[in-house]
């Protein structure tokens, strides 16, 4: 199931969080498909930082903004007029939440009432897309997939932050944008809980591959946590691929698919962080230094997995990157980077060789 051009093209969307990870490729495939893009978010949190890099705001209009603050959002709404918003602003470490929990409380809570609230004064608006996360679930150590009808949940404050948010998602779709008045409002709502996701471009304190990247630059040993814990590995392009397909799904028929969805990897590319180490050392071809520190650390899921089988059967989505494929873009994109080659050119090649997988399929 492809992406649609000729769908996307002139389509006025607003995404925030643009200046993010995630938020930037996203950024830079709605522009390659056509889209009026705009895009509101703080600036972007780390230097370096892929905005910057690929140059994601040449090409999009940029509103630079906090999620907390209503009244700038909703006069951002009201001039832009989207017709699709992809929500991904969010404060989205865990470790960062135990430090600064009220920070990541109101930036993922009240931030998602607020976009919601100014949403609800938007004239052509057909679609909201409300990016969580798979560890809003109640975390119970299990080695089965989290389904979409399994209980909100949290240990620590990121998680039990983006729990918050999809009941806030699922409160204003039951009282204002409900399936049953659909005809009158006709906007459609969807709350999207996506994997751990990694690709080139990710310069977050405390994530995997960054802090490996950081180690190979700088020579010197990557500290590892958790060796153990498995994670649903998948590439940035993997869920960035399901959101717009579901857009897409949603658009035509909001009553159908304004739900949540699971977008995650298949169950065997849920490995270990060694286990991704070691694919990322036979991907780079040689080996890393690597030093696991076993003190005390805050709390952080052990094991955790997605049930996917919904979208699959419902959207038609599959991920279209093995694990081993998956880590050996990243390492393309890395040493590209490395190389000082145009980091845009470098992002937008692997976008056009995923349309391609798509095709392929």
């Amino acid at each position: 199931m492809g992406i649609m051009r000729s769908f996307w093209e002139n389509k006025r969307v607003l995404i925030t969080g643009h200046t993010g990870f995630k938020g930037s490729w996203l950024s830079l495939w709605l522009q390659k498909l056509g889209a009026q893009v705009a895009g509101y978010s703080l600036a972007p949190p780390v230097t370096p930082n892929l905005f910057t890099q690929a140059d994601v705001k040449n090409g999009m209009t940029t509103i630079f903004g906090d999620i907390r603050d209503l009244s700038l959002l909703k006069k951002t709404i009201a001039e832009f007029d989207p017709e699709i918003i992809f929500h991904m602003a969010a404060q989205s470490l865990v470790r960062k939440s135990y430090q600064e929990p009220v920070e990541t409380f109101s930036a993922n809570v009240m931030g998602t009432v607020n976009l919601f609230e100014a949403a609800r004064s938007a004239v052509n608006l057909r679609v909201i897309i409300n990016i969580t996360s798979d560890k809003c679930y109640e975390n119970k150590e299990w080695q089965w997939g989290y389904r979409e009808i399994d209980p909100m949940g949290g240990y620590d404050p990121y998680s039990a932050s983006k729990g918050c948010a999809e009941l806030v998602t699922s409160a204003f779709r039951r009282s204002f944008f409900s399936k049953e008045t659909y005809d009158l409002h006709k906007v459609a709502i969807s709350s999207v809980r996506a994997g751990n996701v990694i690709g080139g471009g990710d310069w977050a304190e405390d994530r995997i591959i960054p802090d490996l990247v950081r180690s190979i630059q700088a020579n010197e040993f990557l500290v590892i946590r958790n060796p153990h814990s498995v994670r649903p590995w998948q590439h940035v392009l993997e869920p960035l691929y399901g959101y717009l397909l579901l857009a897409e799904k949603m658009w035509n028929n909001g009553v159908r698919y304004g739900d949540s969805w699971n977008i995650g990897p298949s169950d065997n590319d849920a490995i270990t962080v060694e286990a991704l180490l070691n694919l990322f050392q036979e991907a780079w071809g040689q080996n890393l230094k690597i030093h696991v520190d076993d003190r005390n650390h805050p709390h952080e899921a052990n094991y955790l997995k997605l049930d996917c089988s919904r979208a699959r059967q419902q959207l038609g989505w599959t991920s279209r990157l093995s694990i081993e494929q998956c880590v050996q873009w990243v390492a393309e994109w890395i040493r590209s980077f490395l190389n000082e080659e145009n980091i845009r050119d470098i992002t937008i090649n692997q976008i056009s060789s995923f349309e391609k997988l798509i095709k392929e399929h």
